[in-house]
């Protein structure tokens, strides 16, 4: 299971770029095998669509079982929204006895981060708005103990073309905790040609485009703009 990071071949691992070229057999979503089309000439490809995970899964497991190599592909980190966890759950239900390794990587939180500033540099929550595998009540609630608890919140899948209200929500929940000029970084196509970043505020941002290859970064109590920077202070003194 190899992530590829964020999407261009700069943020790649060394590790996760050589197991992919020693793998025989190469499966993943269109997508993401296209970002990865210089180390695929030669190898069998396997690329299907979204909402073929479980089918995915079960084909790299199959193709292992057999006695082949394979590199089943998550962008990122496969243990953060990727791959991992499903490959290892049907594993388990499907009696498949293969060596799985899991190879990380650059997770999109990170790669965004990494163009705003330094957001992430204290404590801070993850969250999906994205409801398709978890009741929207659920992450409701979530989204208020975080938006509670003054975490800097980073999240994933924030807005689609059918999905439109859970973002303009989750805005709402960290208003009711949070001044309007809290700084809001947003990073689309990370690491690729098409990479945007903007920093905004809590009060603006649901103005920007945003779609599901961005990221949005909500900061806390202590956050602030520095110029063109977003910095959460970890609390040194300087």
């Amino acid at each position: 299971m190899v992530g590829i990071g964020p999407g261009g071949p700069l943020d790649r691992t060394r590790r996760a770029a050589e197991a992919i070229t020693r793998s025989q057999v190469i499966v993943g979503y269109t997508h993401y095998v296209e970002q990865i089309r210089d180390l695929t000439a030669g190898k069998e490809v396997i690329a299907t669509g979204m909402t073929q995970e479980v089918e995915r899964c079960r084909t790299a497991l199959l193709r292992a079982s057999e006695g082949q190599e394979v590199a089943l592909i998550s962008s990122g980190d496969p243990g953060i929204y990727g791959m991992a966890g499903l490959a290892l759950e049907i594993a388990a239900a499907d009696r498949v006895e293969v060596v799985i390794e899991i190879i990380p990587g650059v997770s999109a939180a990170a790669a965004a981060a990494a163009a705003l500033g330094a957001p992430l540099m204290c404590d801070f929550a993850v969250l999906s708005l994205s409801d398709l595998l978890v009741p929207w009540e659920t992450i409701r609630l979530r989204l208020e103990a975080v938006a509670a608890a003054d975490l800097v919140a980073v999240l994933y899948n924030p807005r689609s073309k059918k999905r439109r209200g859970q973002l303009a929500e989750a805005a709402a929940i960290f208003r009711r905790h949070r001044p309007g000029k809290t700084p809001v970084g947003v990073g689309t196509a990370v690491g690729t040609e098409e990479e945007n970043i903007v920093l905004s505020d809590l009060d603006t941002f649901l103005d920007l485009e945003i779609g599901m290859r961005s990221i949005v970064i909500v900061g806390n109590s202590s956050s602030r703009r520095q110029g063109n920077w977003f910095i959460t202070p970890r609390g040194y003194r300087i």
